[in-house]
């Protein structure tokens, strides 16, 4: 009678790597499959082997896959799939190669289940900028981001939208008074229930972040964060908001979670790394199993900075509400660079990466901007399956931040604002306008992801820089 029983060099020569996948295999085959052939154990094991991702909440077979994907804690460099997960690009003339590369190596990682890249798209750390992967039951540090919960908010006031030259310096000293950019911070911070989260004291790397965290609350990072003043107009009179078609003041923030979130980035990708080797190419893509101490870790730590940023956003708002004496009619409000568990078309949880990419489920309202001279758009998503209900955060970058300071001059972009309108403080050469791409085609590409219900037009605009910089009047 011939034997069922496999061996260790059979399980090799299907691909199995020595030591612990190996002896779970056979383990798993001996308990559940006792009574079945060699041939059929062996084409269910080889099922396995080239897509353990599949297999991770299987009922008999989940400790081979997960053997097979946590192998690295072995000292192995774990290999990519041969073929990639085919994934939908929006917009595709408009992205950069590097872009598209590493999306491609992004779509072979093993615990990928599908992706998608949006039209913002420009190259990045591990994930390109206006990625989405979805993942099973793993969260990959850099495909979060370094900015934790970076996020859109826009407060609507029931006042008129008249930009003239002698209210600027009301609108600039408003601005000046309420925010605070980079190494700036306010003398006094407010407090906000979010400094007494008990992560604060249970985690280890929050412990030493508490302080600067207090600090720096109702403050906005660098780079292209910013605080303005604009006119939105409501176009969708069916709207959320129960607003009246027309025109309104708006207040526009854009921020994340500050050195929070930074310090919490860099330890959990460190250790992510060390822990999930990967080649050359795909290194930055290291994730952290959400079953192990690490990955919950994590997980906590990651939604407590997105809630930081969060708060950061309505100190923002809230001072900027007693500047004007007014109370916000509405308050809309989406967020990037974050990771959520969500549900695939079968009803599967996965975990949905979205890099510089925003929410678009079903009827889920966020905020795409265009910079700071073209309009940001009010949106609606569809839910679209396709780009897993995703759509882009704004309307990415054209010029990466070095090519800028070295093609542009302070006395064009000075012109080119001037021009638009649009009056800056404290901004820099690589934040000009045209340095981003043209959202209008940002929009187009993604007409079956979103509905637009209003626009926003930036008119004062302050963010950090050199303060030299264009000063328009």
């Amino acid at each position: 009678m011939a034997t069922t029983k496999l061996t260790g060099k059979e399980l090799r020569q299907l691909g199995y790597p020595e030591g612990r996948a190996i002896g779970e295999a056979i383990k798993a085959m001996e308990n559940s499959y006792k009574g079945k052939s060699k041939k059929f154990k062996l084409e269910l094991l080889t099922r396995v082997v080239q897509n353990p991702a599949l297999y991770l909440k299987h009922e008999n077979l989940a400790p081979v896959a997960k053997s097979l994907i946590i192998k690295t804690e072995y000292n192995e460099t774990l290999e990519l799939n041969k073929k990639r997960i085919p994934y939908q690009t929006y917009g595709a003339e408009g992205i950069e190669a590097g872009a598209v590369n590493q999306m491609e190596v992004a779509m072979k990682l093993p615990i990928t289940h599908s992706g998608a890249l949006m039209a913002d798209a420009h190259q990045g750390y591990g994930l390109p900028i206006g990625g989405v992967l979805a993942t099973r039951n793993a969260v990959i540090p850099y495909g979060v981001g370094v900015d934790i919960g970076c996020r859109m908010c826009m407060t609507l006031y029931d006042l008129p939208a008249v930009f003239e030259y002698k209210n600027l310096d009301n609108y600039k000293k408003m601005l000046n008074d309420n925010s605070r950019f980079g190494n700036a911070i306010f003398k006094r911070p407010k407090g906000h229930d979010v400094i007494d989260r008990s992560e604060f004291s249970e985690i280890n790397i929050l412990k030493s972040l508490k302080d600067r965290a207090y600090s720096q609350l109702g403050s906005s990072g660098g780079g292209n964060h910013f605080v303005e003043f604009g006119v939105t107009e409501i176009v969708d009179v069916e709207n959320e908001y129960n607003l009246p078609k027309g025109k309104y003041l708006a207040v526009l923030s854009h921020s994340g979670s500050r050195g929070l979130g930074a310090n919490i980035a860099r330890h959990y990708t460190k250790l992510a790394m060390d822990k999930c080797k990967l080649p050359a190419e795909a290194k930055h893509l290291a994730w952290l199993d959400l079953d192990t101490e690490d990955g919950q870790e994590y997980w906590l730590a990651m939604n407590l900075a997105g809630d930081y940023a969060s708060a950061c956003h309505h100190q923002v708002h809230e001072r900027m509400a007693t500047s004007l004496g007014e109370q916000p009619l509405a308050m809309i409000e989406n967020h990037h660079n974050f990771a959520w568990k969500e549900k695939d078309a079968e009803g599967n949880e996965i975990i949905v990466h979205r890099k510089g990419a925003t929410p678009a489920g079903k009827g889920v309202m966020g905020i795409i901007p265009g910079s700071m001279t073209s309009p940001g758009f009010i949106v609606r998503g569809r839910g679209e399956h396709a780009s897993i209900n995703s759509a882009s955060h704004g309307a990415g970058r054209v010029m990466s931040r070095t090519k800028a300071k070295a093609m542009l001059t302070r006395d064009e972009v000075r012109s080119y604002l001037k021009h638009a309108g649009v009056h800056v403080i404290g901004s820099g050469l690589d934040e000009a306008p045209m340095a981003y791409k043209d959202i209008h085609q940002v929009m187009a590409a993604q007409v079956d992801l979103v509905d637009v219900v209003g626009t926003f037009q930036p008119k004062v605009v302050r963010m950090c820089g050199d303060d030299r910089f264009a000063e328009v009047d």
